[in-house]
């Protein structure tokens, strides 16, 4: 078999050495390790959050508005930030963001630990931290070629990511049922803030190649996002992945802001059982990155886009439908692996077929398709559970999520012609290779 330069001998073509063979990047080592620690204070903040937000309204619609302003900076700005991601120096804007990320959680935990929180301060401070991810998210994710540094390596580097966001998100809300349970939603805050050291230290410890900065191109900066804009919207396989995408986004994801009227209204149980029924979604998102880690090839990721979504939107129908605990929890476990492939599969293609200079651009876009349609999705969800009960809600957009996957597989033959050439051009499929090929 040949040999990729990918694979190290030493590390074994299979097994662990295959799915972890981008650690051998220095800096993507430091990444890694930063976030990882950083993510898991991540995912207990934002259990903690919706927890402290239903324990002092017992609104339904406030946890809708909650995510809706937290999510919201993500359609407004997103794009403008996947230009200044193609523009300026991607190191610093990370190193930026993350502190004033670290800012945000440490006055959420003071406000808390102190007994001063109101839910405007939550509003607020959500809002805040939505205005510096939306800025973080389209430039780390552009940033992942840059720390790797072969090509080839992307589609694993990207599955490792997803692997880490979700062994912090089976981690994070477990740690943060006990912890509310035992002293209060502060600690998960003040444990968050002090996790962005880890992530802020790693990003420091690097040492990058000095890259040429991009060249404004006539008309600047607005410039730079319409034709940004026209080549999304131009290139088939690139918008119906987006469109997907923010299908997905507005009706099925929003499902972690009803996860507290689940865990206490429906299942009867406590911050616990909203720790286990997280911690399951993460488990299964988990699992589905470590699936993606071990492929080889991005060649095959286009058929799973539509069938991880159709397995998620089916396991949201059934989750309406379940009153047990241990049943909700499995089917969780599904919900989070149809999740995390299709975003992971999508993520892997858009950096795989876009354009090097306009790579930051194309994942601002899927920045606003993943995060910006999300708090549109959380009103609307917040605000249809409060009338009609979260299970129907849930029901509703499972079944929504399971006509958007089917009319994406019908577009699958338009995708797969149209990536051909491109994956030619880079070298993933061999020149003259004939069509009847296992499906890309």
């Amino acid at each position: 078999m040949e040999t990729r330069p990918g694979n190290d001998p030493k590390s074994g073509s299979q097994g662990f050495g295959l799915i972890f063979r981008t650690l051998r990047y220095r800096n993507y080592r430091l990444f890694f390790g930063g976030q990882l620690i950083s993510l898991v204070g991540t995912w207990m903040q934002q259990v903690a959050v919706t927890w402290l937000v239903y324990r002092l309204t017992n609104s339904t619609f406030l946890l809708g508005v909650v995510g809706f302003w937290g999510q919201l900076p993500s359609l407004l700005m997103s794009s403008f930030a996947g230009v200044l991601a193609d523009r300026f120096n991607k190191h610093r804007i990370i190193i930026i963001t993350q502190t004033l990320a670290m800012l945000q959680a440490s006055l959420l935990a003071f406000l808390t630990l102190t007994g001063n929180i109101a839910v405007w301060h939550v509003i607020a401070l959500t809002t805040f931290l939505g205005v510096v991810n939306a800025f973080d998210m389209p430039t780390r994710q552009s940033f992942v070629l840059e720390m790797v540094e072969k090509k080839e390596d992307l589609p694993n580097a990207i599955a490792l990511n997803s692997s880490m966001f979700n062994s912090a998100r089976l981690i994070g809300p477990t740690l943060a049922g006990i912890l509310i349970a035992s002293i209060g939603e502060g600690m998960c805050f003040l444990l968050n803030a002090l996790s962005f050291v880890a992530v802020i230290l790693a990003l420091l410890s690097m040492k990058l190649p000095k890259r040429e900065r991009a060249a404004f191109s006539q008309g600047g900066m607005l410039h730079g996002y319409r034709e940004g804009i026209r080549y999304v919207f131009s290139f088939k396989p690139i918008k119906y992945i987006l469109l997907l995408l923010a299908l997905v986004s507005f009706m099925g994801m929003p499902y972690t802001v009803l996860m507290p009227v689940y865990a206490r209204d429906i299942l009867h149980g406590g911050p616990q059982t909203l720790g286990f029924l997280m911690g399951a979604s993460g488990l299964g998102a988990l699992i589905g990155a470590f699936y993606l880690a071990s492929r080889k090839s991005v060649r095959g990721l286009g058929k799973w886009i539509p069938s991880a979504a159709s397995i998620f939107g089916a396991g949201l129908v059934a989750f309406s439908i379940s009153r047990s605990q241990w049943l909700s929890i499995v089917l969780l476990f599904f919900i989070g692996f149809g999740m995390i492939v299709q975003m992971a599969s999508s993520n892997t293609l858009l950096q795989t077929i876009a354009d090097d200079d306009k790579r930051g651009r194309v994942m601002s876009f899927y920045t606003t398709a993943f995060m910006g349609m999300t708090p549109f999705g959380s009103l609307f969800a917040g605000s249809l559970a409060s009338k009609i009960g979260a299970p129907i809600t849930l029901m509703i957009s499972g079944i929504a999520c399971a006509i958007g996957a089917a009319a994406f597989a019908s577009k699958l033959g338009v995708i797969r012609e149209e990536i051909r050439p491109i994956y030619v051009k880079i070298g993933i499929i061999p020149k003259g290779e004939s069509d009847n090929q296992p499906a890309r």
